[in-house]
């Protein structure tokens, strides 16, 4: 029986030409999509840059490039002026001594409180899992106002008001479920065959955590020690209940905002920001894709 085809369809191989044409169509649909894909991302981009750059401006500009009714974009009359009166001034070294002490104490224990519970909840039955996992965000479906405040009134009874000690375990509240979570999906993806070899070759099963898990898992842990660290680093709510003369870069970056000049809040939030930077870009070496490939074997 003779197979009928269209015009645009080669003698012999049926619908060739219409395959042709919807592929096509979904290539010119690729295309389109990559080509909006840049303005969008460019906008995004912008959105989140322009206020920075602006801020840093503020901070490096002197007042013939901000007090005038346009405004330059760029730096005509640069000046370091506003970075020597907050140095000179010396009320930045203590906030900032605190904040890098409770953002790095917050990250450290939290990484050695979360890691082992990841670890086992990670091994368990899907059910389960999830299951705890909801758990451990339940902390967070209330406001943290609420629970800074409970937080602050036990803290005043411990004596624990103006410490550092006192704001780490604050910052644990949030941080925990966040970061527990983080660490569950990283250990989800290390094969268990892998800690059973190792165990094999004469590991126990902390020597097989340890020298095989770890290591592997390192790409998710640095992805939770930087989340975990920016969120201590910028943390408003609690600081603003257990700090009463000892300020954190925030709350003094804050009360600049309020009390001070334009520029000196500029340059205290300038300063907020540099290591956010320097961490970040310390950690990143780490945030590499494929970091498993090749650890099974086929």
């Amino acid at each position: 029986m003779a197979v009928s085809s269209s015009p645009d369809t080669p003698k012999g191989i049926p619908g060739r030409g219409t395959e042709g044409r919807a592929r096509r169509f979904l290539d010119y649909g690729e295309r389109f999509s990559a080509l909006a894909a840049y303005p969008v991302a460019f906008l995004v981009v912008a959105f989140m840059i322009v206020p920075l750059l602006i801020m840093i401006k503020v901070s490096l500009s002197g007042p013939q490039d901000i007090f005038t009714q346009h405004p330059p974009f760029l730096i005509h009359h640069l000046t370091l002026d506003h970075w020597r009166d907050v140095i000179a001034a010396g009320a930045i070294w203590p906030p900032l001594r605190r904040s890098l002490v409770v953002a790095t104490g917050t990250t450290l224990l939290a990484l050695v409180v979360a890691a082992p519970g990841a670890y086992v909840i990670s091994r368990m039955s899907r059910k389960w899992r999830y299951l705890l996992l909801l758990l451990l965000f339940t902390t967070r479906m209330f406001p943290e106002v609420g629970i800074a405040l409970s937080v602050s009134v036990n803290f005043i009874r411990w004596n624990m008001l103006d410490t550092d000690l006192g704001l780490i375990l604050a910052h644990l509240i949030s941080a925990l479920p966040f970061i527990a979570w983080i660490l569950v999906g990283t250990f989800e993806t290390i094969p268990q065959e892998l800690e059973q070899s190792a165990q094999t070759d004469g590991c126990g099963r902390l020597g097989a955590l340890c020298r095989v898990v770890l290591p592997l898992s390192l790409t998710g842990v640095a992805v939770a020690a930087i989340f975990t660290w920016l969120w201590s680093w910028n943390e408003f709510t609690y600081a603003l209940y257990l700090s009463l003369s000892r300020n954190t870069l925030p709350l003094q970056t804050y009360y600049y905002t309020y009390r001070g000049s334009l520029f000196n809040s500029a340059t205290y939030s300038t300063i907020l920001t540099v290591p956010v930077f320097l961490i970040t870009y310390y950690l990143q070496r780490y945030l590499r894709s494929g970091y498993l490939a090749g650890a099974v074997k086929g």
